[in-house]
C-alpha cells in the first residue's frame, strides 16, 4: 500500500509531467557515536533512519534535467551537456552536482523528469543533503540502465557535495544511506570503507531528539574544523612518520607532542583522537551487550563536542543534561555536523515512551519550544519503491 508521501509524489509528478514515474527512496542517517571522524579517515557508527528523500523520476529522450522539489516549491531546468555547469548555492546543487560527478566518472545518463519529496528535516543533522544526492544519484543511473555499484555511488556523491556544493563532509552520511542494513547500525572504517554491521539490544531504544535549531553548514564553520584538523595533522607529521590523518594518532602520540601545535589545534586534534578510540569501544561494548558502557561513551562525546571541537548549542546542551537526569537513559550525545540538530540517546525499552514524554515536557518548559521526537528502527540504503 502506498504511503501519503508516494501518493503526494505521484500525483506532483503526474501533474507537472504527465506520465507515469518510478519511485526511488533515499534514508537519512543517525550516528550513534564517531562525530566529525569520517573526514579523519577514523571510524563511526551510524545506521539509517526511516526517515528519507523519495524521487519520482522518469526518462527523457534528449539530454535535458527537468527537476522539482516539493520540500523547496521549485522548478529548475538544466542540460547534462553543460560544461560551463556553476553552483547556484541553494539545493539544486545536491542534484545537479552528483548528475555531473557521474558523468565526469564515466556514465552516460538519459536526460530525465524528476520530482524530490521527502519527510527528513533539512537541518536537523539528519543527512537531508546525502539522502538528496543518493536518491537522485541512484534514480538516475537506474533509468539510464547502468550498474550501480553502492560504495562507488557513495563515493562520487560525497565528491559532489565537496567539490560542487562546497561542503567538505567525509563519507559516512552518503555511505549510510547507500549501504544500511535494516535491524543494525554500522561500524565504517571511513579509510578502507569496509564496515560490519553492530546489533542494537533489543532492549535498548535509539530516540531521536529534534532541538528545533537548525544549522547551514555552508556557513563555513563545518569546513574551518576540518581545516583545523588538516593543521594538525601537518604538526605532527613533522614529528612521526606515517601520519597522513588523524587516524594515524594515538592519544599518547597526540599528548607527546603537543607543543607541536597552538592550543585550539590541539584542543581539535584531541577531540578526534579520542572520538575515535570511543567509538571502537562503543562498538565492542554493544558486541558484549553493555549498554552502560556504550551510554557512558555517549556522553563522553558529546562533552568532548562541546568543549574541545566546539561544535554543540546551549540547546543541545541542554537536552543531553535533560537525558542525564531521566530514569532509563544509558547516553545522549549531539548528533550530526553541530550548531542544532538533534541529540541522539541511548535508552531502555521499557522506559523509552515516558523518556520522550518527560523530554518533551522538560525541554518545552526550558525553551516554549516542543521537541519532535523519534524512535529509531535502523532501516535500509537507498533503493527502488514498489518494483
Amino acid at each position: 500500500m502506498e504511503s501519503r508521501i508516494e501518493q503526494d509524489l505521484i500525483a506532483a509528478f503526474r501533474q507537472s509531467f504527465e506520465r507515469e514515474p518510478r519511485l526511488f527512496r533515499a534514508p537519512g542517517r543517525i550516528n550513534l557515536i564517531g562525530e566529525h571522524t569520517d573526514y579523519n579517515d577514523g571510524f563511526v557508527m551510524p545506521a539509517a533512519l526511516d526517515l528519507s528523500i523519495w524521487a519520482a523520476i522518469a526518462p527523457r529522450a534528449d539530454r535535458r534535467l527537468r527537476i522539482r522539489s516539493l520540500i523547496m516549491d521549485e522548478v529548475v531546468e538544466f542540460d547534462l551537456d553543460d560544461a560551463n555547469a556553476q553552483p547556484r548555492g541553494d539545493w539544486t546543487d545536491y542534484v545537479r552536482g552528483v548528475a555531473i560527478f557521474l558523468e565526469r566518472a564515466g556514465y552516460k545518463l538519459s536526460g530525465a523528469d524528476l520530482v524530490l519529496d521527502g519527510n527528513l528535516p533539512i537541518g536537523a543533522g539528519l543527512s537531508a543533503s546525502a539522502a538528496f544526492e543518493v536518491s537522485a544519484g541512484f534514480a538516475l543511473l537506474t533509468i539510464s540502465g547502468a550498474e550501480v555499484d553502492r560504495v562507488e555511488l557513495a563515493k562520487i556523491c560525497q565528491r559532489a557535495e565537496n567539490q560542487f556544493v562546497g561542503v567538505r563532509c567525509g563519507i559516512m552520511d552518503q555511505y549510510i544511506s547507500c549501504c544500511a542494513v535494516a535491524g543494525s547500525a554500522l561500524l565504517l572504517d571511513c579509510r578502507s570503507l569496509v564496515s560490519r554491521k553492530v546489533a542494537i539490544d533489543p532492549d535498548a531504544r535509539l530516540v531521536l531528539c529534534d532541538t528545533m535549531v537548525r544549522h547551514q553548514l555552508a556557513s563555513d564553520e563545518y569546513n574551518s574544523r576540518r581545516e583545523d584538523c588538516e593543521r594538525a595533522v601537518a604538526a605532527l607529521s613533522t614529528r612521526l612518520d606515517g601520519v597522513s590523518a588523524l587516524r594515524d594518532v594515538t592519544f599518547a602520540q597526540l599528548i607527546r607532542h603537543a607543543d607541536a601545535m597552538p592550543e585550539l589545534i590541539f584542543r581539535r586534534a584531541r577531540h578526534v583522537v579520542g572520538e575515535i578510540d570511543r567509538t571502537l569501544r562503543a562498538a565492542a561494548a554493544l558486541d558484549a551487550g553493555d549498554l552502560k558502557e556504550c551510554g557512558r561513551l555517549m556522553y563522553l562525546s558529546h562533552e568532548s563536542l562541546r568543549d574541545d571541537y566546539e561544535v554543540s548549542c546551549a540547546e543541545l546542551d541542554l537536552m543531553v543534561d535533560i537525558a542525564r537526569s531521566l530514569p532509563g537513559a544509558y547516553g545522549a550525545r549531539m548528533m550530526g555536523g553541530g550548531f542544532g540538530g538533534c541529540t541522539i540517546n541511548l535508552v531502555e525499552a521499557s522506559r523509552a515512551e515516558a523518556f520522550a514524554q518527560a523530554m518533551a515536557d522538560r525541554y518545552r518548559t526550558a525553551t516554549g519550544v516542543t521537541p519532535p521526537i523519534l524512535t529509531c528502527v535502523p532501516g535500509p540504503g537507498v533503493g527502488p519503491v514498489g518494483d
